[in-house]
């Protein structure tokens, strides 16, 4: 079954390629303009050492970011549903500043906060933080009203009432959060280094790209680009686990269908 599924990607996958470095082989293209997928390969083995160093730093920032904009997302999601008055008057300042670019305001928060981590964490937490406040805010205000009239008839308070169920009801609209913020926080923590990035040694993918690019080493350009994708992918992967292990046993779009 897994095999059956997993086939037609993977001859994709071998027919896309091979005929990249077909085609680039006959064209006799320059390296620097079009490298084969072996050259790709060649580059990342050759940089492997640098190229670690930024996975790993991008990966730190992004894990941060990511975490500090779950924290926050949640957290005032709960403020905002707590109180019909907190909502309107705070969400839309919240939806103020997910329209502001974050290429706007990224300067102050250099300014603010330091050129290096403290600068691409802070960042990297702005691009993620508006999908974990709507979406849980959305499912914090979906739920079932004969549920909560039931709670209200059994005298709970607005702490148990939203303890034990406004937030397990939510969940399904929290993990949909998490996915999408997982995968802007490695978006974030490449714009933030492109902004806010330290080089040299210790610097990240968004460095590795521009220094890349700056010296048209094509073929290491796009193993950085490619790591960023796999490491965006990665995260999606773990939160997609999460979400069967929170969701499978009772929630639609989890559990296993009958055939």
């Amino acid at each position: 079954m897994l095999l059956k599924h997993m086939l037609p990607p993977l001859v994709a996958f071998v027919v896309f390629i091979g005929g990249w470095e077909l085609i680039a082989y006959l064209a006799k293209a320059p390296v620097y303009l079009v490298p084969k997928p072996s050259d790709i390969v060649a580059a990342a083995v050759e940089n492997k050492h640098a190229l670690w160093v930024s996975v790993t730093t991008t990966t730190l920032e992004a894990v941060l970011g990511f975490f500090l904009s779950i924290i926050m997302g949640v957290a005032g999601a709960i403020l905002l549903a707590s109180s019909k008055w907190i909502e309107k008057s705070v969400y839309p300042y919240a939806i103020i500043l997910q329209t502001i670019p974050i290429v706007a305001i990224a300067p102050l928060i250099v300014i603010w906060f330091d050129a290096g981590m403290n600068a691409i964490v802070i960042i990297t937490f702005l691009i993620g933080f508006f999908p974990m406040l709507s979406n849980t805010l959305i499912g914090l205000n979906s739920t079932d009203q004969n549920m909560s009239n039931l709670f209200y008839l059994y005298n709970a308070n607005a702490f148990q009432t939203m303890w034990r169920l406004r937030i397990p009801a939510a969940l399904p609209y929290i993990i949909a959060g998490l996915k999408i913020s997982c995968t802007l926080s490695v978006v974030g923590a490449i714009v933030g280094e492109y902004i806010a990035g330290i080089g040299g040694g210790a610097g990240g993918l968004g460095y590795a790209i521009t220094y890349a690019a700056a010296r048209l080493k094509t073929a290491y350009l796009f193993a950085c680009g490619l790591s960023a994708s796999a490491l965006g992918i990665s995260f999606f992967l773990l939160v997609n686990a999460f979400s069967k292990w929170v969701l499978s046993s009772w929630h639609e779009s989890e559990m296993k269908k009958d055939s």
